[in-house]
């Protein structure tokens, strides 16, 4: 969690490489930077299907910042920063 309670979210879904590879980068950063995310799979919200479906994975914070791939190591210490 960040100072101000700030949860982020990884959408993706079951099966895709590159949201394996997110998944892996936020492990990496979270070593060194203080910081809750949760995974979201969109197959399982219509609404988000159609939000994220060819852009996964996506990283967000609250309202409506987003972090789409690719991104590296220095984006998300920058995006969750």
């Amino acid at each position: 969690m960040t100072k101000d309670g700030q949860v982020f979210i990884l959408y993706g879904t079951k099966g895709c490489h590159l949201c394996d590879d997110a998944e892996l980068l936020l492990k990496q950063v979270q070593a060194v930077v203080s910081f809750i995310w949760q995974y979201v799979d969109i197959a399982l919200d219509e609404r988000l299907i159609e939000n994220y479906g060819i852009r996964i994975p996506v990283l967000k914070k609250e309202p409506t910042l987003e972090l789409s791939w690719p991104f590296s190591l220095l984006d998300v210490v920058r995006f969750v920063s």
